[in-house]
């Protein structure tokens, strides 16, 4: 893994990145200007098509991964950075443009303030979202919302924003999609408080890289390993 560049400021946003050279540069503008403060990480996972010199130009700090691993191991690449920085505050977002950068303060708010450990940004699922991607989302929100015993209304959500402990302690060995579920189940295993607030929901027709059948039998296996240790934790 190659890293180029240093990590500095109270809010890092992270961006996992695959084959995103033609939006990667949008995100990074759009995200100095709603955030100018903030030190901006692009963990580029073994593209193919120019992503990494396309946010190095854009002024990133930039990690690549040497080949192709999965969102969840660019993501664990990208907070390990964070979280061994000076960072208070860590955000993730994704490289396609499916989130809003302005909203960034909002959901770091809580954050920053306080009175909250974990946010995430909760989409709504309108017809803008695909069919299948809308009942899978549903359906990990409604199992969550059961194990947490609080209403998680998008429990697949990449736009969140967190402590730098909740990064530091909450590690998934989770590669690819399940990541992001394995890391919200840990933080309410740990006890962390975990919030939502509401975010656009965009999508621009771009292709997908979630494999349906694969990513969600992944997910499942994480429920089953998270969902007794919450209960038992009256949750």
């Amino acid at each position: 893994m190659a890293a180029e560049g240093e990590l500095g400021g109270r809010l890092v946003v992270v961006i996992p990145a695959y084959r995103a050279g033609a939006t990667i540069a949008d995100v990074i503008a759009a995200t100095r200007r709603a955030v100018p403060a903030a030190a901006i990480c692009v963990v580029d996972d073994g593209s193919d098509d120019g992503t990494v010199a396309v946010a190095t130009s854009a002024g990133a700090v930039v990690v690549t991964l040497p080949r192709n691993r999965g969102k969840g191991a660019a993501l664990a690449a990208g907070l390990s950075r964070a979280w061994s920085g000076p960072a208070d505050v860590i955000v993730t977002l994704d490289a396609d443009g499916q989130h809003d950068p302005r909203e960034i303060p909002r959901l770091a708010g809580p954050v920053l303030a306080g009175q909250a450990d974990l946010v995430l940004g909760a989409r709504e699922r309108t017809g803008g979202m695909p069919a299948g991607r809308r009942f899978n989302n549903w359906l990990s929100a409604a199992l969550v919302s059961r194990l947490a015993g609080q209403v998680v209304p998008d429990a697949q959500t990449g736009f969140r924003a967190f402590a730098r402990r909740v990064a530091a302690q909450v590690r998934p060995d989770e590669l690819r999609y399940d990541y992001e579920l394995a890391f919200l189940l840990g933080a309410l295993e740990a006890g962390f408080r975990v919030t939502s607030i509401p975010v656009a929901t965009i999508y621009r027709g771009a292709k997908s890289h979630f494999r349906a059948l694969e990513d969600t039998w992944r997910m499942a296996r994480v429920f089953a390993r998270y969902g007794g240790s919450i209960l038992r934790g009256t949750r």
